[in-house]
């Protein structure tokens, strides 16, 4: 089945995004839709830090985005910020924009499946991806909404039909995933978490999570039960929080410290930088499906290069295994929405 992946570097699999300030000057606008919510405002927070970003455009539905703009703006970095709100001003928020992060969306609270996100947040991402289409279709489009799995299909769905679909600019943000397993990696085994690389490859929810441990750097090992409980924390690690919130949200601050590394990562790669590398869940047919997250080469254009899975374990072989089913019934809810 894998035959014609090319394999990753082990040691730049997914790197980390070390500092949200450079001294560096860049010319980019960057809009944040759904920037007053639990991930948007720590999102928006860490990229008014960045020298990169020129212009901070921050959109959501509820009145006081404007009063988060500018609470925000107050802060002494350069990057212009202003505030948009409510659905006749999105497309104004989009104009101009290189970069679109989008974590707008109902988030996830106990007792809810994944099937009533989807339902929540479904004609979100499709309202979100037919405005981009129309005035900013050759932005770089980072997709936090969940069930990932799906937003993103239905997103690149949307451009389709409306003849912008370049699949190279479009992102299922996945990138919490492997913070969280160089924090659990990292503790386990007593190493600098900043340190600790682990590609995760598959989806973003559930099982559909795959840990390339056996890539990791630097090398760690595990027994196989060991290795049982590190897999099952970073793919249960979302529920982990939810549980922990007590009804009173789910992962918001490691999700904007998450999304905000990855969108510097996108600006990077705009401005120029080589070898920017982060793993995200993109149209692929690299495992049978038409989507699934590997580490990719990031350049001016979006994706400049899929890594693919590289050699797996046997028990990393047999997790993908699982994964590919639940991915594909993800990707056909999200495409079967659109339709």
């Amino acid at each position: 089945m894998f035959s014609r992946i090319v394999k990753p570097t082990s040691a730049l699999a997914c790197q980390a995004t070390r500092h949200f300030s450079t001294s560096k000057q860049n010319n980019t606008k960057v809009t944040v839709v759904g920037a007053a919510g639990g991930i948007g405002q720590p999102l928006s927070l860490l990229l008014k830090q960045s020298d990169l970003i020129s212009e901070l455009s921050l959109y959501d539905i509820v009145k006081h985005t404007p009063g988060v703009a500018a609470d925000i703006s107050h802060m002494n970095f350069p990057a212009r910020v202003k505030g948009f709100t409510g659905p006749e001003q999105l497309r104004d928020s989009l104009k101009g924009s290189q970069v679109v992060i989008i974590p707008a969306g109902l988030p996830r609270k106990p007792g809810m499946t994944r099937d009533d996100l989807f339902t929540a947040n479904a004609s979100v991402v499709r309202d979100v991806a037919l405005a981009v289409s129309e005035v900013a279709p050759t932005a770089l489009v980072g997709i936090i909404t969940n069930p990932v799995n799906s937003c993103v299909p239905i997103f690149c769905e949307v451009m389709r039909k409306a003849g912008k679909l370049d699949p190279n600019r479009i992102f299922g943000v996945s990138t919490l995933d492997l913070v969280r397993a160089s924090a659990f990696i990292g503790e386990a085994k007593g190493l600098n978490p900043k340190e600790v690389n682990c590609p995760v490859i598959g989806g973003h929810s559930g099982i559909s999570i795959v840990p390339l441990i056996s890539q990791c750097q630097p090398a760690v090992q595990f027994s196989q039960d060991e290795l049982a409980k590190m897999v099952a924390r970073i793919q249960d690690a979302g529920t982990e929080v939810v549980k922990a919130k007590a009804g009173a949200g789910s992962a918001t601050l490691s999700m904007g410290f998450a999304g905000a590394r990855f969108a510097l990562s996108l600006i990077k790669a705009l401005s120029g930088q080589s070898n920017v590398i982060e793993c995200a869940y993109v149209m692929s047919d690299i495992a049978g499906t038409k989507y699934f997250a590997t580490p990719l080469i990031l350049g001016k254009n979006g994706i400049e290069k899929n890594l693919g899975i590289g050699k797996l374990s046997n028990y990393e072989q047999e997790l993908v295994n699982k994964a590919i089913p639940e991915i594909k019934d993800n990707v056909a809810k999200g495409e079967q929405f659109v339709k």
